[in-house]
C-alpha cells in the first residue's frame, strides 16, 4: 500500500517529545503525508510502534570518513563510488539519514580529484550524500590541530580564488571552515555567503580569532562555529574569543553602551555551532555549558575518520595525514604524540551522550543532530530533511521505547534501510 502509517507513537519535533502521535508517508514519493479521510484511510497500512520514539534521521555535518574510507584517499572513479555507498551503509546503522562528506587541507590536486565525487547522490539502503564541507585550506597555521600547517593558504577577497583552490567543480561544496582573522577573510566570506554563486555556506574554526573579529565575520555573512573549543583560542573570562560568541542573544537588543563590539551585537544573529560530544575532544560539563548556550543552535558532529568501526589498533595515514595513527576506542592520536586526529563516535553515540551528560530531554538531544543542521545548511524547507513535518521527506529513525537513544531501525526516504537484527 503507497501509504503507511506509524500510530501511537511519541514524535521529536522542535525539541519537544510529543506522546501518543502518528505519522503517515507515502511509500512512493518518500514524503510525509496528511492523515487520509475516509474512504480512502481504508487503504492505509497501521503499524503500532507501542511507544517507541519517532525522530528525524540524523544529519552529519562533518565527517571524514568511516570504515576504512578516507574522503581524501582516491585511486580512481570506480572505486571511490563505491568506498561512499560503503560510508553510507555504515551511517545508517547509526541513524544517520544523509551527510556531508569532510575534506580537510590537502592538496589542490586532491581537492581536483574527489570534489567532482561529492554531488548530491543516494545509495540503495544507504545514506543520502548531500556535497561537500571543505576544512580548509584557509586556516590558521597556529591552531592546524592534525591539518598539514604547510598547505594552509591566506584566502583573496573574491570567490575567484576557489576553482583555483578546489578546481572547478565548486557546486558540490556546500560549506567551508576558514579563519577569519587571516587577511583577506572577511570580503571572501561576503562574496561565498551573500551572492547567488557560488553560495557556500561559512563556518569560523581552526582560528586564533578575537571575539571582535568573529562578531565582524558573522556581519560578513558566516553562520556557524566549528567544533568549538577545539583548535581555536580557549574562553577566557574576559578575552571570550570564537567560543564566546555562542551566548549573542538573538537581535535586536538594547545595549547602554555606545562601542563598536557592543552595536554589532545588537544586530547580528547568533551562530549555529558544533561540537564534538564523544567526551574526549569536550569534557561533559564543557558540553553541556556550550549546549546550554543555545539549544535551538546547537549542532552534534562526529568528526569520524576512517577508523570508525574499526577496531583498536595502529593503522596507516591518509592523504591529509601521512603518519601512522593510534585508535585507542573513539580516541585516535597520530603514533607517538597528543595531537588528536579525529573521533570514531557514531551519531546515536553523540547525541545519547548529550542526552546523559546535559541532562536534557531525547527530542532536544535529537534536535541537534536534525533540525538545527537543517536549518543551518538550508534543506529544511519543502521536501526538505530533519523535521517530522507534512511535505518534508520521510528520513527518520525508530528509537527504543526507553529514555534512550537507541536506533532499532533506519528510514529514507520512505523505506527502511536499516533495522537493527536484519
Amino acid at each position: 500500500m503507497p501509504v503507511l502509517a506509524f500510530t501511537n507513537a511519541r514524535v521529536c519535533r522542535n525539541g519537544t517529545l510529543l506522546p501518543s502521535s502518528s505519522m503517515f508517508f507515502d511509500t512512493v514519493t518518500g514524503l510525509i503525508v496528511p492523515p487520509p479521510s475516509y474512504p480512502d484511510s481504508t487503504h492505509v497500512e497501521s503499524i503500532d510502534l507501542e511507544n517507541r520514539i519517532l525522530a528525524p534521521a540524523f544529519l552529519e555535518l562533518q565527517t571524514n570518513g568511516c570504515v576504512g574510507v578516507h574522503f581524501t584517499n582516491y585511486s580512481d572513479d570506480e572505486e571511490y563510488l563505491k568506498n561512499l555507498e560503503k560510508v553510507s551503509r555504515w551511517m545508517v546503522t547509526k541513524g544517520v539519514g544523509a551527510f556531508w562528506a569532510t575534506v580537510p587541507t590537502v592538496d589542490k590536486d586532491v581537492y581536483r580529484k574527489v570534489l567532482p565525487l561529492l554531488k548530491t547522490r543516494t545509495f540503495d539502503n544507504g545514506a543520502t550524500l548531500l556535497g561537500a564541507h571543505c576544512e580548509g585550506p584557509f586556516l590558521n597555521p597556529s591552531k592546524k590541530g592534525a591539518h598539514n600547517a604547510s598547505l594552509t593558504q591566506v584566502p583573496s577577497s573574491t570567490s575567484s580564488i576557489i576553482p583555483s583552490i578546489y578546481g572547478p567543480s565548486t557546486s558540490t561544496i556546500k560549506l567551508i571552515t576558514l579563519a577569519p582573522e587571516l587577511s583577506s577573510s572577511l570580503p571572501l566570506i561576503t562574496a561565498l555567503t551573500q551572492h547567488p554563486s557560488p553560495n557556500i555556506r561559512v563556518s569560523l574554526g581552526h582560528s586564533a580569532a578575537s571575539y571582535a573579529t568573529g562578531l565582524s565575520a558573522l556581519q560578513a555573512g558566516a553562520t556557524c562555529l566549528t567544533h568549538v573549543f577545539n583548535a581555536m583560542e580557549p574562553l577566557h573570562h574576559r578575552s571570550p574569543g570564537l567560543a564566546g560568541l555562542i551566548a549573542l542573544p538573538p537581535p535586536p537588543h538594547h545595549s547602554n553602551n555606545n562601542d563598536d563590539d557592543d552595536r554589532a551585537q545588537a544586530t547580528t544573529n547568533p551562530p549555529f555551532y558544533s561540537l564534538i560530544p564523544d567526551g574526549i575532544h569536550l569534557h561533559p560539563s564543557t558540553l553541556t555549558l556550550a549546549f546550554r548556550a543555545n539549544p535551538q543552535k546547537c549542532i552534534l558532529i562526529t568528526d569520524s575518520i576512517e577508523l570508525a568501526g574499526l577496531p583498536d589498533g595502529v593503522y596507516p595515514g591518509n592523504n591529509q595525514i601521512p603518519h601512522q595513527q593510534r585508535k585507542i576506542g573513539n580516541r585516535v592520536t597520530i603514533e607517538g604524540t597528543d595531537t588528536l586526529i579525529g573521533s570514531c563516535c557514531g551519531m546515536d553515540e553523540c547525541v545519547r551522550n548529550l542526552v546523559a551528560w546535559s541532562g536534557c530531554g531525547v527530542a532536544e538531544g535529537v534536535r541537534c543532530a536534525t533540525e538545527n543542521v537543517a536549518r543551518m545548511m538550508g534543506v529544511d524547507g519543502e521536501e526538505g530533511r530533519g523535521v517530522l513535518e507534512v511535505g518534508r521527506r520521510a528520513d527518520f529513525v525508530v528509537l527504543g521505547d526507553g529514555e534512550g537513544v537507541e536506533v532499532v531501525e533506519t528510514w529514507v526516504g520512505g523505506r527502511r534501510v536499516w533495522g537493527r537484527g536484519g
